[in-house]
């Protein structure tokens, strides 16, 4: 089945509702997952985009917009910043974003965030940032971010949409349920805020990959927000603040 046939299958049998984020009384912060060198610039590395990449340069653009209008307003921005020790792998993954490289840093457009005093970074080392973000006491680094800056609503954007982005919404749905995150009410992913890689299965082959490596971007990128919903988050298309 083409690509394209199965989106619209997907459209059909498993649709997908979103909303406007509208900022109101509720304290919201932005969270940031992985818009680094090694995932979103181009050429930078193994699992870095090989080409210019239409879904990931909105997401860039989207993310910069948001993380400037939040830190203007003095709002909590938290960003994840994938980081591996050199020689220590992430199976089932390549090498990517060791330490000292440069894919583990900011893309061109939000390195200013580096140096911002109201961005916390929290740089992880696996593919889940909620489970990256625990400290060897055992304190997490974004339950503390929650209950200090009072989040009642969190805005969520990064990549990918269905592997670092999902794992971490879902985890924090569960957290919140569980009484772990007050005063976190509700989870906000933004679709165009968003993005995933793409590995065509004729690609993935071409490439001796398996064929469960096959990756469309563009379904991927769908189910990823499925699920999320399905678990209790909320898909927004458009944010005004």
């Amino acid at each position: 089945m083409a690509s394209r046939e199965l989106n619209a299958l997907l459209q059909s049998e498993m649709p997908l509702a979103f909303e406007e984020y509208k900022a109101g009384p509720s304290r919201v912060g932005l969270v940031i997952v992985d818009e680094v060198n090694g995932f979103a610039t181009v050429g930078a590395g193994n699992l870095a985009p090989p080409q210019q990449d239409d879904q990931v340069d909105r997401m860039v653009e989207e993310t910069n917009r948001l993380a400037k209008a939040f830190t203007e307003r003095g709002w909590p921005v938290l960003a994840f910043l994938d980081t591996h020790e050199p020689g220590v792998p992430e199976p089932p993954y390549p090498p990517h974003c060791e330490r000292g490289t440069g894919e583990e840093n900011f893309v061109p457009a939000l390195e200013w965030l580096e140096n911002n005093k109201a961005c916390v970074k929290v740089r992880k080392d696996c593919i889940n940032g909620f489970i990256g973000a625990i400290r060897q006491d055992g304190s997490n680094a974004v339950v503390d971010w929650v209950r200090d800056n009072k989040v009642e609503h969190m805005l969520v954007v990064g990549i990918c949409t269905d592997i670092c982005v999902m794992d971490f919404v879902l985890t924090v749905l569960s957290a919140r349920n569980h009484a772990l995150l007050p005063p976190l009410a509700e989870v906000f992913v933004y679709s165009q805020g968003c993005s995933t890689y793409d590995l065509p299965k004729q690609v993935a082959v071409a490439l001796g990959r398996r064929a469960i490596d096959a990756h469309p971007q563009e379904t991927t990128h769908y189910l990823g927000q499925y699920f999320m919903a399905s678990r209790g988050a909320r898909l927004v298309d458009s944010v005004s603040l």
